[in-house]
């Protein structure tokens, strides 16, 4: 029976129940009608039996019925026209060619893909006439795009061929939805012989780009395919463009030295392209940090490749330097040394970068080459020495190491108000003196609403004889005097612009550490006199005293010390105990360790000041609570 004037029932409810019917899909463009694939077809295509295949397809492509052109697709099939095959696999009458999947595969898509170059080309001597090559699934994929993507070479081959023969060799060049030829799929997925056998029959698919802008070679190139690589480059008119104005050379030095020097050896003025951002593949390979890489980009091209910039005015020199990579470095002074005189936008070298960015290798290697040894001394637009700009990263080891290889001294000069550090202390400042007039408020707050209220007779404290109200007293007072020494000395600070608001600026710390201290106190001996649950109040009060020590106690090393760690400061008092005799060196390779740790040493003096008064003010409410509840001596 007729493929167009049958339909399979899957349900049956009764003998002459009417059959559920699946709707056709849309036609194509070239007027077929198509319908779903029959799962058995489908089968048989996927696994590549030729013979199955070629006997559920027609001779010849049958008429369109009048029913077709009406749009009616209700016929009923009869009981006995199912057949069962040895799988279990439910099947019907003969199909059509024009069947497809859901994703609009045809017959000889699932083929292509599957690499089943005999039943292609059975395929295609039964079907030549109805353009079953130039068929597209929902993606615009041909069957050779499919074969292309999955690597089959026989298949992509047959399809070349038959394609030339029938006068549709243009199709080698037809595009998908993405942009991509069948060049493209096979040179993105590495596969090199179907790579060579596409550029074979359609050199002029390598010049090519899909929508992204990027070129057969590019995706060859990524995939790590060398003889995708060569094939394509045998070419007579290839691009290779990549995505951002990139070439194939940018992805290349991100694969190995082989594919660099292959595509050098191909085109040498690749080097010199640059893309979106201005960064040649130089740029890359130095941001990278692969010196294979870059020695052969150096063997292959002159030294002028080094001294073009990107568009934030680095070099590549500038790129190595500031990403740690020594020995690329090295190898680029030894092979230009104008490069290491080149300067950025700011007018600094890679020197300069390297001091600023703490990169200790570098600036090691560049004092340790004679050559570029006199870069030590330059600088930039701001008169600022690679000295300077180490000092103000907070970079010890790199201070002390161009110290003692003899910076000249004359060149230093002293932090003026514009440094990083005075500006995070400014910034600073406006939050603590916020925080120490809220402090002061609550303070005053409190010295006005007295615990346990005041006498009506008398308009006293009625808790003023305990000695716990009386450390409330003195508390409450001491946290608003300290406040407003905080913010007297802040907003001096900030007025004076001078060296001593530096030293403000740590007092006024320890000060406001005082006076959150002396409030917290004071909350738990206003606690202590009114209330009798004291030892849970005490150890409450005592885990939030120990995480506000620990949270001030990191604030100080941040802001005493700006890029100061601990082991920084540990260092610091081993060396200085133990080498008494170059305390001074030591002072100067450590610039804040040693106020850190005086910082750090009256911190925990407070700290333990106010554990001792807590636990005394817990003893003296117990003691009184005591006396309060013991019975009064009998009289004689």
């Amino acid at each position: 029976m007729d493929r167009q004037q049958q339909h399979i029932q899957l349900a049956r409810t009764s003998r002459g129940a009417p059959a559920n019917v699946t709707p056709p899909m849309q036609p194509q463009h070239d007027g077929a009608r198509l319908t779903s694939m029959c799962t058995f077809l489908h089968q048989a295509v996927y696994e590549g039996q030729v013979v199955d295949v070629m006997a559920q397809l027609p001779k010849k492509h049958a008429a369109a019925t009048d029913s077709q052109a009406t749009g009616a697709f209700i016929v009923n099939l009869q009981e006995n026209e199912f057949e069962v095959s040895e799988t279990g696999i439910l099947k019907h009458g003969q199909c059509t060619i024009h069947e497809v999947t859901a994703g609009r595969n045809t017959v000889l898509h699932v083929a292509a893909e599957r690499g089943h170059h005999e039943l292609i080309q059975e395929l295609y001597l039964r079907f030549r006439d109805q353009g079953v090559l130039s068929r597209r699934n929902s993606a615009l994929d041909t069957p050779l795009h499919c074969a292309a993507r999955a690597g089959h070479v026989s298949a992509v081959a047959i399809l070349a061929q038959v394609a030339r023969d029938c006068g549709e060799s243009t199709l080698l060049g037809w595009k998908n939805e993405a942009g991509d030829t069948a060049l493209h799929l096979a040179a993105r997925h590495g596969h090199g012989a179907a790579v060579e056998v596409l550029v074979s029959e359609a050199a002029e698919s390598a010049a090519e780009l899909n929508n992204a802008g990027v070129s057969a070679l590019y995706l060859a190139v990524i995939s790590r395919s060398e003889q995708a690589v060569r094939a394509i480059m045998t070419c007579r008119d290839v691009s290779s463009a990549g995505p951002s104005s990139q070439n194939a050379l940018h992805a290349a030095v991100f694969q190995s030295s082989e594919m660099v020097g292959l595509l050098l050896n191909w085109r040498p003025a690749l080097v010199d392209h640059v893309d979106c951002n201005g960064s040649s593949p130089v740029h890359f390979a130095a941001s990278d940090g692969d010196s294979t890489i870059v020695q052969a980009i150096l063997r292959a091209t002159p030294p002028r490749t080094l001294y073009k910039k990107d568009s934030a005015g680095l070099s590549a020199l500038h790129v190595a330097a500031r990403m740690d990579h020594s020995s690329i470095v090295d190898d680029m002074v030894n092979s230009c040394l104008d490069a290491a005189e080149l300067r950025d936008d700011n007018g600094r070298t890679f020197v300069h970068t390297a001091a600023r960015e703490k990169r200790s290798k570098v600036v090691s290697l560049a004092i340790k080459n004679p050559f570029v040894r006199g870069l030590l001394d330059t600088q930039d637009k701001d008169g600022n020495t690679p000295l300077h700009l180490a000092v103000a990263a907070g970079a010890p080891g790199i201070v002390e190491e161009l110290l003692r290889k003899g910076k000249r001294q004359d060149h230093l000069k002293r932090w003026s108000g514009s440094d990083t550090a005075r500006q995070g202390i400014e910034k600073t400042s406006d939050s603590l003196a916020v925080v120490a007039v809220l402090i002061a408020t609550s303070a005053l707050a409190a010295g006005f609403n007295l615990p346990g209220g005041y006498s009506d007779s008398t308009g006293e404290a009625i808790l003023s004889r305990k000695v716990t109200f009386q450390y409330f007293i003195f508390l409450d007072a001491l946290a608003v005097a300290t406040s407003v020494v905080v913010v007297i000395l802040l907003v001096y600070g900030k007025a004076s612009r001078s060296a001593g608001s530096w030293r403000s600026f740590v007092v006024a710390l320890h000060c406001m550490w005082v006076s959150l201290v002396s409030l917290l106190l004071a909350f738990y001996a206003a606690l202590a006199a009114v209330s009798s649950s004291r030892p849970a109040y005490f150890y409450v009060l005592f885990s939030i005293y120990l995480c506000i020590c620990l949270m001030m106690s990191r604030f100080i090393v941040t802001w005493i010390g700006p890029d100061t760690t601990l082991r920084t400061v540990w260092r610091f008092r081993c060396q200085y105990k133990r080498l008494k005799g170059r305390r001074q060196a030591i002072r100067r390779q450590y610039p804040f360790a040693r106020a850190i740790v005086k910082n750090l040493i009256l911190f925990t003096f407070t700290s333990l000041i106010a554990i001792v008064s807590m636990i005394v003010i817990a003893g003296i409410s117990g003691r009184e609570e005591r006396l309060a509840t013991s019975p009064a001596p009998s009289p004689l």
